[in-house]
């Protein structure tokens, strides 16, 4: 059975997230199920996070990850058990904080 991965992107100003669409694609060659999810244009879906075995937001900047750490609360409600992930520029530097709200996966560049 194939590891279900939701990436999330929640700040991407009207861009592409290439944040998502490069990372789906190498978990997808590797055999991963993945659902993307650009919250600046559509709504994060109940369902998807709650099958999710990962979860991972992509934080690019500032105002991305103050938004993407909101989501956690209600995400670990949805899903207790999945593995939480914030990637991105952002993510190492506010390390502490995510810490703190339980991320248990940082990686930045």
């Amino acid at each position: 059975m194939a590891t279900k991965v939701v990436l999330i992107s929640t700040y991407e100003l009207g861009h592409q997230p290439f944040g998502l669409a490069s990372p789906a694609a190498w978990l997808r060659a590797d055999g991963a199920a993945v659902t993307c999810f650009d919250l600046s244009r559509e709504a994060l879906r109940e369902e998807s996070v709650r099958e999710a075995d990962l979860i991972a937001f992509y934080v690019p900047m500032h105002t991305a990850t103050r938004l993407a750490a909101q989501l956690v609360g209600p995400v670990r409600q949805w899903n207790s058990e999945a593995h939480l992930c914030f990637y991105g520029l952002y993510a190492p530097v506010n390390e502490a904080y995510l810490r703190s709200i339980s991320v248990e996966t940082i990686l930045g560049g």
